[in-house]
């Protein structure tokens, strides 16, 4: 017995499934799988600098964003959390790269928006300050910053195709 090669009772468990309506089968996966809490962060862009926020509740510089609420978008939540930290009413964009932590069940989108003019930051909410750095001056960071400036660095790369491994005859 393999995924390829499914047993008996797989087979008919399948079938079953294969037949439920999509809410039930829908439940039936969320029971199986793990769940992962999600947060909407922006990368706010000027003149080559990043925006950066003192937060209250973050050691260090970070990024303006937060999670999202049960039932919203990560567009709408990163418009949300930008307003509340920033006073700045954002247009999103698409999403630009996204990270995954498994080890703590987390995921962040990562939305990039670029200013052409100097915008008029008024921190509030849990950012206590801010100040527009170049790549190389995110040093006073945690680790979840760091993790998404990692993956913001990529965002300027071209994409790089999957292959082809191995094929089965």
């Amino acid at each position: 017995m393999s995924h390829s090669r499914p047993g008996r009772l797989r087979r008919l468990g399948l079938q079953a499934f294969q037949r439920l309506p999509a809410r039930p089968s829908y439940a039936l996966i969320r029971l199986g799988t793990p769940t992962f809490s999600l947060g909407a962060i922006a990368l706010i862009e000027y003149d080559g600098r990043t925006l950066a926020l003192r937060q209250t509740h973050r050691r260090g510089d970070s990024l303006p964003g937060g999670l999202v609420d049960r039932h919203e978008h990560p567009a709408d939540a990163v418009r949300r959390e930008v307003l509340e930290e920033t006073g700045l009413t954002i247009d999103p964009g698409d999403v630009v790269a996204t990270v995954f932590e498994t080890r703590l069940r987390h995921i962040d989108v990562i939305f990039r928006v670029v200013c052409d003019a100097e915008p008029m930051v008024a921190p509030a909410s849990e950012a206590t300050g801010f100040r527009w750095l170049l790549p190389h001056e995110w040093t006073d960071i945690d680790v979840a910053t760091a993790r998404i400036l990692h993956a913001a660095g990529a965002v300027h790369d071209r994409p790089v195709a999957g292959r082809l491994l191995q094929t089965t005859e």
